[in-house]
């Protein structure tokens, strides 16, 4: 027996159903009665009962676990789809009672509202099909109704808009544009509903959430590099970021073997559990930014920078398709590899930083505003841990200034005397999972690159500094590691700093690092880890405001009792 015939039974029912209520409101909205109005009123609750029942069904045979993951992921898109199709029944429903409630005299039929629904009851008529068979390009056509019917609101309302505006338009007349726009904004609901249902059909062939911008963008790129169809290829969802982005792995080992062009140059990615490119798609203007300075990259410093294989933007989203590097992570090699590939990595990375540093060398000199930075991130903070804010206090007879004061005491006194005697071409968030060492080519790479820009070059010494820091890493020998790593680092930077005549470093560094502790706070929910990050911050400020101006060039960081324990 086919697993899906008791649920099949009853969505049957349910479109068929749903499809006599979309007649019965069109027959209405031909020409209003009070006998076809209350036939489409009084189907609600048989509306509800069929849903019941799948939903019923979808959840047994579910908790019975007995099914593969393919199949309880089609009975859970299957009960999402009979809950949208019981939602277009309501929307009649609520259009029937808003006409009703008002002068049926008054009301104009208008013939977009039989084409509208004509097309509601065609895409429902595929739903069986696209979802029984996993047909994707069936399910897109579903989906694409919405669009549709969006453009048709826009161009209707700001027609008849206009015509309430105008003050001899007569209260019958403004009373049947309003009844014009209200039925209008239903069937749009309509058209965002079977856009749910498309993206649950295809996010239950695909085997994961998409939305069909996502699925469209996604199988551009594909076809434009791989020239095949997303269902061809391995797509794994990576991550959603902080910022609302979506990242997915594509992995197409499979066709690189079979590439004869600039393709098969990656045959040699063709390995278990590693990706061939990654997908972003998000905020154009993030994305913007990071194709940009990508591009930047290549032109500055060429090879460091992964290749950009598609952009595509759509209204205020966008999407980029990045080729995937090979390596690991300076985080992983830190923590997990040997001590041999940690000081290969390590001594690789610094000789990038200084080769990047003197091909962008600029003789301008450059404020980073590490506090203002610190400031606009404050808010973010605060949220995160409210036990932050205080009021001044007195210890020992030791009065302390609140934090938001000190703050406002270290912006003023960075803006007076603080800059850096150069500027250069910065990564601008040299983190530990930011920088990718491929030991078979000894070579490193970056990525997430959308903050790149010509400063202070303290401001991605201080950013990996800390992110070496705040790895939530409890074993002795690994934090001992940690420190040693971080030691050695600024070790090599001051050295830099010195050839390069940089007598402020040490006291833009400590305002680096206590503009990164504080800020990273803010992905940090361990409060342990974060209170001490907040008070190495409270102290670095409180250091740099000790000295006095000039002195600056003789403060010296304390390096070990900031970075110790």
């Amino acid at each position: 027996m086919n697993i899906y015939n008791e649920v099949n039974e009853n969505l049957q029912f349910l479109i068929s159903e749903v499809s006599m209520q979309l007649t019965n409101l069109q027959l209405y909205l031909k020409k209003p009665s009070h006998a076809v109005g209350k036939q489409i009123l009084d189907r609600s609750g048989y509306f509800y009962n069929l849903r019941v029942r799948i939903q019923n069904t979808c959840s047994r045979i579910i908790a019975d676990n007995k099914e593969p993951e393919h199949v309880n992921r089609k009975l859970k898109a299957l009960d999402s789809i009979a809950s949208n199709l019981t939602e277009i029944a309501d929307l009649c429903g609520h259009c029937v009672s808003n006409i009703e409630s008002e002068n049926k005299n008054k009301y104009i039929y208008r013939k977009k509202y039989n084409d509208m629904l004509s097309d509601v009851k065609k895409q429902i008529s595929k739903i069986e099909l696209s979802i029984y068979d996993g047909n994707t390009q069936l399910a897109l056509k579903i989906g694409q109704i919405d669009n549709k019917f969006r453009k048709i609101n826009q161009t209707l309302q700001k027609k008849y808009i206009k015509k309430l505006s105008r003050k001899s338009s007569s209260k019958s007349a403004v009373n049947k544009l309003m009844t014009f726009v209200n039925v209008v904004n239903t069937l749009t609901q309509m058209g965002k509903i079977l856009l749910n249902i498309s993206e649950t059909i295809i996010s239950s062939n695909l085997g994961k959430p998409v939305s069909t911008q996502r699925y469209n963008s996604l199988n551009h790129s594909i076809k434009k590099w791989w020239g095949v169809p997303m269902d061809q290829v391995n797509v794994e969802t990576i991550a959603e970021t902080r910022s609302g982005s979506g990242i997915s792995g594509i992995t197409a080992h499979n066709l690189l073997d079979k590439s004869s062009d600039k393709k098969s140059a990656k045959k040699e990615v063709n390995k278990p559990n590693i990706y061939d490119a990654i997908f972003k798609e998000g905020e154009k203007k993030k994305l913007k930014e990071e194709k940009d300075k990508v591009e930047n990259w290549h032109e500055i410093y060429p090879g460091l920078a992964p290749k950009i294989i598609d952009y595509q933007k759509q209204g205020n989203s966008a999407s980029i398709l990045i080729e995937h590097l090979s390596g690991y992570t300076y985080e992983k090699i830190l923590l997990t590899e040997s001590k041999a590939l940690l000081d290969k990595t390590r001594k690789q990375l610094f000789k990038i930083l200084k080769n990047i540093w003197k091909e962008t060398y600029t003789p301008k000199r450059i404020s980073a505003g590490f506090i203002n930075q610190l400031n606009k991130r404050l808010d973010a903070v605060y949220s995160i841990h409210p036990e932050f804010i205080q009021l001044d206090s007195s210890i020992c007879g030791h009065s302390m200034v609140n934090f938001d004061t000190l703050i406002k005491q270290a912006a003023d006194f960075e803006d007076k005397y603080i800059s850096a005697p150069f500027s250069v071409y910065i990564h601008g968030d040299l983190n530990v999972d930011n920088i990718i060492y491929d030991a078979n080519e000894e070579k490193i790479n970056f990525i997430d690159l959308h903050r790149s820009q010509y400063m202070d070059y303290i401001q991605d010494i201080s950013v990996f500094m800390v992110s070496n820091y705040r790895l939530q890493v409890l074993d002795r020998p690994l934090r001992r590691r940690i420190l040693e790593t971080t030691l050695i680092f600024y070790s090599l930077t001051e050295q830099y700093a010195k050839k390069m005549d940089d007598n402020t470093f040490d006291i833009r560094l400590a305002l680096g690092l206590a503009r990164s502790f504080v800020t990273s706070t803010r992905f940090i929910l361990d409060k342990t880890l974060a209170e001490a990050m907040y008070l190495r911050s409270r102290y670095l400020l409180e250091s740099v405001l000790k000295t006095q101006p000039n002195q600056i060039s003789k403060y010296k960081l304390p390096i070990k009792d900031i970075f110790t324990g």
